[in-house]
This record gives C-alpha cells, structure tokens and sequence, in this order.
C-alpha cells in the first residue's frame, strides 16, 4: 500500500496490501465448496450461495502483515523485503463463522480449528497447502468472519475469492484465503505454517513464541514531494499538516506521538474507523528550513509504546519500530 494511502478511512481494493505464499488458485465460484469437518458431529458442505444466504455482517477491519517492516531490520531477514507498506483497512462482508460450529456440532474434544486453502506450493522442502490453525476460543469469537466481499464487491481473485477467513485484532497469516475446507482437530497443528513459520526467535535452534496479534503500530504518510531515486522528500518551509494512521491488535491505540529530530509532541487523534481498525491522527508542524528527521510513535491501552530499537528475529516479523521520514525543508 503506498503510504499515502493512509488518507483514506478505508483502503481503495487495488491499494490494499497483498501477500500470496503460492500462486493465485484457478477457482469456478459456482462449483466451489467449502467443507467443514473432523471432530464434528455433522459435517457440512457449503456453497457459496449457501453462504450468502446466511445472516451477513459488514466491518471494517485492519489487516496487517506479520513481516510488515521487514526490510527495514539489519541484518536484513531473507523474505518478502516489506518495507512499512504492508497494512489496510478494508470493509469486509461475510457470515459469522461461530453459528456454523454451532450447526456443525463441535465434538467435545475439539480444540482447534485447521483452515486450509486452494494455494499449494512449496515452502521450507514441504509440499503444502497453506494451512493455518486457531484455538476453538478464538474462532468462537463473533467478529471472525468468513468473508466473500471486499469494499461492498465481490472477493478479487487475489484477495481470496471465493471466500476468505478475516480474523480481526491478527497479522493477516491467520485470515487464510481461498478457504475449502475447515477442520476441527483434537491434537495441537503441526502443519509448517503453524510450527515452522511465523515464530518470534533469534536463532534456528529455537522454537520461539508464535506470532499471533498485531503489536501497537502508528505510520504517516510522508509529507512534501519525493525525489524520484532516493525517494527522501522535499516540503517548503512553514505549517506542515502531517497525517497517518494508528492501530493495534492487542489494546486500543490511546497515543500517537509526533517527533521532530528526536523531539516528541502530542499529535491529535480521532475516533477508530471500526473496533477493529486504525485510528487517523494528525499534527501541525511548523516546518523550518534544513534537513529534519520526523517520526511517529503509538501507545496502546496496555501501556505498551513503539520501540525505538529494532525488535529483530529471524523471519523478520512484528517489527513495529519507529517510523522515521528524512525531509529536506527548502
């Protein structure tokens, strides 16, 4: 997403970030299913006219990658070299995802959830569909959707059409696209996604923590003009009215700091979008002639700031360090 898109309440569909661990899958909406199974009392096949026959619900939702800021840790972690573009706010429709557990019939031994998706690929020397799990608690949540529509149209192809997970409050690895099939499981999932991927850890001998909810996080879009190569910007001196977004998937954002050269100021912040979405803030800055280095940095509710050092681990995932923007001010 470039950045200056954090204008806007919600992400226009073809600004919105996208990440697809294999190919975009050949999906014919009209005879696609999705099955729901395993430890289950009464599996379930679903179209997706089935599907939209169901009670619906629409919400706005930010989704950001787990290796958002990636390219920006040194050493620098061998994936996808995000830089701080990976992140929108879309308004996602779907159906709740907690009555058809309940018409399923959960076994009582059920423990988690295994969403498995139509991209197949290779990844870590294991052929794979991308498979991601969550706790029954967490997919009991009524916010979690299975989603078939994006900014009031129909899922694009690479945005999981026909039918998509939205976890809300999760970096986007959990909201699995191109969902087929949904299954409870009784044992912990071991699938490479799960216990392979997207772990907190400093070195491969580690298990490491999982990477779970979004950390606090605020970006501005940068102000002035770029230079084309360099891409540092360029402003005329004098008011400066600076925005960006702040969000969080753990605690409501409650602080958005401004910071020039190292000094910081309250910026002004307005309502969330959504519950589960970001907040617009912004700051009036009296810009004088010279090089100046500007940054941004959120708080949540918990207490928990944006580091100034870099939270480095090898996969590169969770960096929420603090944004900074060099501007030349003529």
């Amino acid at each position: 997403m470039p950045l200056e898109a954090l204008r806007y309440d919600v992400t226009p569909v073809g600004m919105h970030y996208l990440l697809t661990h294999f190919d975009v899958p050949d999906i014919d909406g009209a005879t696609w299913k999705l099955r729901i199974e395993g430890r289950v009392r009464r599996p379930l096949d679903l179209t997706l006219e089935d599907l939209l026959e169901r009670p619906s619900v629409s919400m706005p939702v930010t989704m950001e990658c787990a290796g958002n800021g990636r390219a920006r840790l040194s050493p620098r972690p061998i994936s996808q070299p995000w830089l701080n573009e990976a992140v929108g706010t879309a308004s996602w429709t779907g159906t709740p995802l907690a009555p058809l557990l309940a018409e399923a019939g959960l076994e009582d031994d059920a423990i988690e959830l295994v969403f498995t998706g139509a991209d197949r690929g290779i990844q870590g020397d294991v052929e794979q569909d991308y498979e991601r799990s969550l706790t029954i608690h967490e997919t009991s949540r009524p916010e979690v959707l299975l989603a078939y529509a994006m900014n009031g149209r129909p899922l694009e192809p690479q945005h999981g059409y026909p039918l998509r997970l939205i976890v809300p409050g999760w970096y986007g690895m959990t909201s699995v696209k191109w969902l087929t099939r949904i299954e409870a499981v009784s044992e912990p999932f071991q699938g490479w996604q799960q216990v392979d991927a997207y772990r907190y850890r400093k070195d491969n001998g580690e298990r490491g923590e999982p990477v779970t909810r979004i950390r606090v996080r605020a970006l501005m879009a940068p102000p002035g003009i770029p230079d084309f190569l360099s891409r540092r910007r360029v402003a005329p001196a004098g008011p400066v009215t600076v925005i960006g977004r702040a969000w969080c998937g753990t605690a409501p954002v409650v602080r958005v700091e401004f910071g020039v050269d190292g000094a910081w100021d309250e910026a002004k912040l307005e309502e969330p979008v959504g519950e589960f979405a970001w907040r617009r803030w912004s700051y009036d800055w009296t810009a004088s002639p010279g090089e100046h280095v500007l940054t941004c940095r959120a708080t949540d509710a918990a207490g928990n700031p944006q580091p100034l050092e870099q939270p480095w681990n090898i996969e590169g995932c969770g960096n929420n360090l603090v944004q900074e923007v060099v501007v030349t001010v003529d």
